[in-house]
Protein backbone atom coordinates (compact mmCIF):
# COMPACT_ATOMS: atom_id res chain seq x y z
CA UNK A 1 0.00 0.00 0.00
CA UNK A 2 1.17 3.59 -0.23
CA UNK A 3 2.47 5.64 1.79
CA UNK A 4 0.27 9.27 2.40
CA UNK A 5 2.55 11.11 0.65
CA UNK A 6 2.54 9.35 -2.60
CA UNK A 7 -1.30 9.02 -2.69
CA UNK A 8 -1.26 13.35 -1.95
CA UNK A 9 1.26 13.20 -5.25
CA UNK A 10 -1.29 10.67 -7.32
CA UNK A 11 -4.31 12.67 -6.08
CA UNK A 12 -2.71 16.21 -7.18
CA UNK A 13 -1.01 14.78 -10.34
CA UNK A 14 -4.18 13.18 -11.62
CA UNK A 15 -6.33 16.40 -10.73
CA UNK A 16 -3.50 18.64 -12.91
CA UNK A 17 -3.82 16.10 -15.85
CA UNK A 18 -7.79 16.92 -16.10
CA UNK A 19 -6.75 20.27 -17.03
CA UNK A 20 -5.99 21.22 -20.27
CA UNK A 21 -3.58 24.04 -19.22
CA UNK A 22 -1.40 22.62 -17.17
CA UNK A 23 -3.11 24.58 -14.00
CA UNK A 24 -4.98 23.41 -11.52
CA UNK A 25 -6.63 25.28 -8.31
CA UNK A 26 -7.39 22.70 -5.06
CA UNK A 27 -8.24 23.37 -1.34
CA UNK A 28 -6.05 21.72 1.31
CA UNK A 29 -9.84 21.03 2.99
CA UNK A 30 -10.73 19.05 0.40
CA UNK A 31 -7.20 17.11 0.03
CA UNK A 32 -7.59 16.45 3.28
CA UNK A 33 -10.84 15.12 3.63
CA UNK A 34 -10.83 13.20 0.44
CA UNK A 35 -7.35 11.68 1.23
CA UNK A 36 -7.68 11.34 4.96
CA UNK A 37 -4.87 13.26 5.85
CA UNK A 38 -3.72 16.14 7.84
CA UNK A 39 -2.95 19.51 5.89
CA UNK A 40 0.42 19.62 6.92
CA UNK A 41 1.00 16.17 5.03
CA UNK A 42 0.18 18.19 1.88
CA UNK A 43 1.89 21.36 2.69
CA UNK A 44 5.52 18.24 3.06
CA UNK A 45 4.40 16.86 -0.51
CA UNK A 46 4.19 20.20 -1.90
CA UNK A 47 7.58 21.87 -0.45
CA UNK A 48 9.28 18.09 -1.67
CA UNK A 49 7.63 16.68 -4.86
CA UNK A 50 6.08 19.98 -6.48
CA UNK A 51 9.53 21.97 -6.74
CA UNK A 52 10.30 24.20 -9.83
CA UNK A 53 12.96 21.96 -10.14
CA UNK A 54 10.55 19.46 -10.95
CA UNK A 55 8.90 21.57 -13.71
CA UNK A 56 6.11 23.01 -11.10
CA UNK A 57 5.49 26.09 -9.75
CA UNK A 58 3.44 25.91 -6.63
CA UNK A 59 1.25 29.35 -5.30
CA UNK A 60 -0.28 29.01 -1.87
CA UNK A 61 -2.78 30.62 0.61
CA UNK A 62 -3.98 29.37 3.80
CA UNK A 63 -7.10 30.14 5.29
CA UNK A 64 -10.29 30.67 4.67
CA UNK A 65 -10.92 30.77 1.04
CA UNK A 66 -7.04 29.63 0.90
CA UNK A 67 -5.88 27.70 -1.93
CA UNK A 68 -3.41 25.96 -3.43
CA UNK A 69 -2.42 26.56 -7.43
CA UNK A 70 -0.25 24.55 -9.02
CA UNK A 71 0.97 25.03 -12.49
CA UNK A 72 3.19 22.74 -14.92
CA UNK A 73 6.35 24.63 -16.26
CA UNK A 74 7.23 23.97 -19.55
CA UNK A 75 11.05 22.49 -18.95
CA UNK A 76 12.38 24.18 -21.64
CA UNK A 77 11.99 27.41 -19.02
CA UNK A 78 13.84 25.14 -16.22
CA UNK A 79 16.75 24.71 -18.46
CA UNK A 80 17.30 27.98 -19.52
CA UNK A 81 17.02 29.34 -16.26
CA UNK A 82 19.33 26.79 -15.16
CA UNK A 83 21.86 27.98 -18.02
CA UNK A 84 21.55 31.40 -17.54
CA UNK A 85 22.27 31.52 -14.03
CA UNK A 86 25.50 29.68 -14.87
CA UNK A 87 26.71 32.01 -16.90
CA UNK A 88 29.32 34.19 -14.85
CA UNK A 89 32.69 35.27 -14.66
CA UNK A 90 33.91 32.47 -14.61
CA UNK A 91 32.49 31.07 -17.39
CA UNK A 92 34.66 29.95 -19.60
CA UNK A 93 34.16 29.80 -23.61
CA UNK A 94 34.06 25.89 -23.77
CA UNK A 95 31.18 26.29 -21.33
CA UNK A 96 29.08 28.37 -22.63
CA UNK A 97 29.80 26.06 -26.29
CA UNK A 98 28.92 22.88 -24.45
CA UNK A 99 25.15 24.65 -23.41
CA UNK A 100 24.60 25.35 -26.54
CA UNK A 101 25.11 21.76 -28.13
CA UNK A 102 22.83 20.65 -25.54
CA UNK A 103 19.92 22.90 -26.89
CA UNK A 104 20.73 21.87 -30.18
CA UNK A 105 20.89 18.18 -29.13
CA UNK A 106 17.53 18.39 -27.92
CA UNK A 107 15.99 20.66 -30.61
CA UNK A 108 15.45 23.41 -28.56
CA UNK A 109 17.50 25.67 -31.31
CA UNK A 110 18.36 24.65 -34.65
CA UNK A 111 22.01 24.37 -35.49
CA UNK A 112 22.19 27.79 -37.12
CA UNK A 113 20.96 29.40 -34.27
CA UNK A 114 23.93 27.76 -32.25
CA UNK A 115 26.04 29.07 -34.65
CA UNK A 116 24.60 32.57 -34.48
CA UNK A 117 25.30 32.08 -30.27
CA UNK A 118 28.51 30.95 -30.50
CA UNK A 119 29.81 33.42 -32.87
CA UNK A 120 28.11 35.65 -30.49
CA UNK A 121 29.88 34.46 -27.56
CA UNK A 122 33.47 34.06 -29.40
CA UNK A 123 33.42 37.70 -30.40
CA UNK A 124 32.56 38.72 -26.61
CA UNK A 125 35.35 36.41 -25.26
CA UNK A 126 38.33 38.14 -27.74
CA UNK A 127 37.25 41.69 -27.04
CA UNK A 128 34.68 42.46 -24.31
CA UNK A 129 35.05 43.38 -20.53
CA UNK A 130 34.11 40.61 -18.01
CA UNK A 131 31.21 42.42 -17.34
CA UNK A 132 29.80 42.83 -20.25
CA UNK A 133 30.20 40.10 -21.72
CA UNK A 134 28.04 38.27 -19.34
CA UNK A 135 25.24 40.61 -19.69
CA UNK A 136 25.63 39.64 -23.37
CA UNK A 137 25.52 36.04 -22.90
CA UNK A 138 22.54 36.22 -20.50
CA UNK A 139 20.52 38.03 -22.32
CA UNK A 140 21.41 35.71 -25.55
CA UNK A 141 20.19 33.02 -23.55
CA UNK A 142 16.83 34.95 -22.16
CA UNK A 143 16.04 35.79 -25.63
CA UNK A 144 16.64 32.71 -26.67
CA UNK A 145 14.27 31.23 -24.07
CA UNK A 146 11.85 33.78 -25.06
CA UNK A 147 11.50 33.14 -28.69
CA UNK A 148 10.70 29.29 -28.18
CA UNK A 149 7.81 30.12 -25.76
Amino acid sequence: MSNIADLIEEYILRRLAEQQNGQVELRRTDIADEISCAPSQISYVLNTRFTHDKGFAVESRRGLGGFIRIVRVPLQNIIYEDMVSKIDADTEFIEIKGMVRYLIQHQMINSREGALVIQAANCAYDGMETKDRVNMLKTLFITLAEFSR
